[in-house]
């Protein structure tokens, strides 16, 4: 079974966001963005904003994490896919359910209550760490990159819970 053609692997809590989408789609050449949440995927009220958002020619799906693992070996090789996640904890569950990521970029993680800035577009808790450890244990580059044009923040996580790129210590 051929691999599946992942240009790119997201995480954006906001999902198509404006002129990010379009960016990032130009410089990868997706035809399709795969939105993968369990909540976006059970409410179909929430696909016309998105949809309407997405680069024009540019396919729009809305999956769960689980249909994403069922399905994605599916996917023909004309399919250019940016996916498009919420947490790093779906990144991960992607991963561990045999989704072929190697690398994850991360653009926006909403502050809220539990989380600490890492970066003044990213906020992560505990379970955010422990997920960005794990997808590092198995092997997947991460880094922090708000549009295509910008440079990439590497992340390198330690023991004791830093982010040593930014030096902040959680």
């Amino acid at each position: 079974m051929a691999q599946p053609k992942i240009l790119l692997t997201r995480i954006d809590d906001r999902f198509i966001y404006g002129q990010d989408v379009e960016l990032w789609n130009e410089a990868m050449g997706s035809n399709l963005v795969l939105i993968v949440n369990d909540e976006i995927a059970a409410d179909s009220r929430m696909w016309a904003p998105m949809r309407v958002a997405a680069p024009e020619g540019v396919w729009t799906r809305f999956f769960s994490v689980q249909r994403t693992v069922d399905i994605i070996h599916t996917a023909t090789p004309r399919q250019l896919i940016l996916i498009v996640v919420a947490s790093p904890a779906d990144a991960l569950a992607l991963v561990k359910g045999g989704v072929p990521i190697t690398k994850i970029s991360i653009g926006h993680m909403q502050a809220g209550e539990g989380k600490r800035p890492a970066t003044p577009t990213v906020a992560v808790d505990d379970t955010d760490v422990a997920a960005f450890k794990e997808l590092q244990e198995l092997g997947i580059e991460l880094e922090i990159r708000s549009l295509p044009s910008s440079n990439p923040d590497p992340i390198q996580l330690v023991v004791g819970d830093t982010l040593g790129t930014w030096g902040l210590s959680f």
